[in-house]
């Protein structure tokens, strides 16, 4: 009896603590997450901008190898950025809605992925 009962607060512990997984962060936690991850992901974004532009003055030319590939890792840079936003905004859901939201941002960002994959190689 004594190993059914430490099978089951074993059972509750694994439950309580999968559900706190997904649960809901207040909202002002959440805006404030967001606010970072849309001001990390601009700096990312203006780095990698930053890098084509400055690959483009030096080769004098529209677009080379060098060129397409910080292309490339700007649609990235971009693809990253958005995902830790949408990711972040998630965080005010909880529950499977929060696991769906999830998972449509990494849906979302793996279709980027494809995309600059695409790009990089039509260039």
């Amino acid at each position: 009896m004594k190993q059914v009962n430490s099978y089951i607060s074993g059972l509750a512990a694994i439950l309580l603590l999968m559900t706190g997984c997904n649960r809901a962060e207040p909202p002002s936690e959440v805006r404030e997450d967001v606010a970072e991850a849309r001001q990390e992901g601009a700096e990312d974004v203006a780095e990698k901008q930053a890098d084509l532009a400055q690959d483009r003055a030096d080769s004098g030319q529209m677009m080379n190898e060098s060129t397409a590939e910080n292309r490339y890792e700007l649609l990235i840079a971009q693809a990253d950025a958005e995902r830790k936003v949408a990711m972040e905004q998630c965080e005010a859901l909880s529950g499977s809605a929060q696991e769906a939201c999830k998972e449509s941002a990494d849906a979302q960002y793996e279709l980027s992925k494809a995309e600059a994959e695409r790009q990089r190689g039509g260039m």
